[in-house]
């Protein structure tokens, strides 16, 4: 009988033995341990994954996770995982697409143009604001879009691979976007309209084709250098003469205290494309920059490029002494008392010095160029230290970092412009951007 009783659970160890390997209970038993999921960003097993990537949502049963948990499905079929979520998970993936964290680079733009044609923001720079961020919006949407098979093997945590968004609706929302940036530009005049038609013309056609070539940071600096203009622009054209100065034009914030038959004579006509002219100097400055950050950002994926960080630092430094120049003009135009030289403009003629201006020693006590001097600093705190590690570790955190403070670079280089142009209140709401997008950073990747 004890041999008989022994054999029993002998034989049913030996019977489940020979059942194949699965779930019991809801529990693995018997199979291979869960293969470690890749991480294209940190390796194998995932073990630093970028911030704003999403954790697997639960499926099933309490405690389990669906077969297709994990950080990232680049495998899923496009729009699969859309809707799915929280509304507040939904909101996150959006914002993720669109890089909210960035937009505080565009107001500047606007707010820099109108400074350099001399004029107080208004009616029409709000417009060109708004037109802006509605076209810088499409353009993410829309790089997105396009990059989308890319960013499932680079950056699988992207919204649209990851299955957040469907590739549907982020070119819907690009199309949206930018017809309501047109419908902005329009209420602010033709000629408003005429240069953000070609800002949204410039946005579609390197997301869709030049981004891959050699023309793509060259198309990059037009968006920025158009950009600006739009802002001069539509500034220019609503404002119509007679507004605000007996001798018709709106004076700016500038502090060189031209007289009202001076300031007449000098700005262009409004309602024309000629009326943005002295913006054209800034607008070369700015587009010159957005160069720069676009040439670094095609080995932000992959890193492996030395030259370009300290091209680009080269670049970021001839830039910023391009600010600084000014010479003995800017020491004219920042007295009280100063008039403008016959065919200049406010914000035009600090332009048109040598590139280290040799005016400057004698007039480091002048409150404007020491604020000018202080907002071109921050231009090269926040873009420099980043560039020079990008070049001495290419490897992509470092060079996505670098592209990062290149974007937020932006603001204080706006920030120079419009001082240097006459206009320190401005200059100085500019700056006021820089804490709200060095904290929504934290939160969504610039990149």
């Amino acid at each position: 009988m004890r041999r008989r009783g022994r054999a029993v659970p002998a034989a049913l160890v030996a019977a489940l033995s020979l059942l194949p390997a699965g779930r019991r209970n809801g529990f693995a038993h018997g199979g291979p341990p869960a293969a470690v999921t890749d991480d294209r960003l940190s390796g194998a097993g995932g073990t630093a994954p970028a911030p704003d990537r999403p954790g697997p949502p639960p499926t099933g049963r309490t405690g389990e996770r669906g077969a297709d948990a994990g950080g990232s499905r680049p495998h899923e079929a496009p729009g699969q995982g859309a809707g799915r979520g929280t509304p507040r998970e939904r909101l996150r993936a959006w914002a993720e697409l669109l890089r909210v964290s960035a937009l505080f680079s565009v107001p500047g733009d606007a707010l820099a143009g109108a400074a350099a044609v001399g004029r107080r923001p208004g009616r029409g720079t709000a417009l060109a604001i708004g037109a802006s961020l509605c076209l810088y919006e499409a353009g993410m949407a829309l790089n997105d879009w396009a990059d989308r098979d890319e960013d499932a093997i680079d950056r699988p945590h992207r919204p649209i691979p990851s299955g957040r968004i469907s590739p549907a609706a982020a070119l819907g929302a690009a199309g949206v976007l930018t017809a309501a940036g047109l419908a902005l530009a329009a209420r602010a005049g033709r000629p408003a309209l005429t240069v953000a038609t070609g800002l949204a013309a410039t946005v579609w056609a390197y997301d869709l084709h030049l981004k891959h070539t050699k023309a793509g940071p060259a198309a990059m600096a037009a968006a920025r250098s158009l950009d600006l203009l739009l802002g001069a622009t539509a500034t220019a054209t609503v404002t119509a003469p007679g507004a605000g100065t007996p001798g018709g034009g709106r004076l700016s914030d500038n502090v060189a205290g031209v007289t009202a038959a001076a300031t007449a004579a000098a700005v262009p006509t409004p309602g024309t494309l000629t009326a943005s002219l002295p913006a054209l100097p800034a607008a070369l400055v700015l587009g010159a920059h957005t160069y720069g950050v676009t040439a670094v950002s095609r080995h932000e994926a992959q890193g492996g490029s030395t030259g370009v960080p300290l091209a680009v630092l080269a670049t970021t430094t001839a830039l910023a002494a391009a600010v600084l120049g000014g010479g003995e003009r800017f020491s004219r135009a920042t007295d009280r008392h100063a008039v403008p030289q016959p065919g200049g403009t406010p914000g035009q003629d600090l332009f048109r010095q040598d590139l280290l201006g040799r005016g400057l020693p004698g007039r480091t006590t002048d409150p404007l160029r020491l604020l000018v001097i202080a907002l071109t600093g921050a231009y090269l705190r926040t873009a420099g230290p980043p560039l020079l590690h990008a070049a001495l570790n290419p490897s992509p955190p470092l060079t996505q970092r670098a592209v990062g403070g290149g974007i937020r670079a932006m603001i204080p280089l706006q920030a120079a412009l419009a001082a240097r142009a006459g206009s320190p209140v401005t200059g100085l709401a500019v700056m006021g951007l820089v804490p709200l997008a060095r904290s929504l950073a934290r939160k969504v990747s610039l990149t």
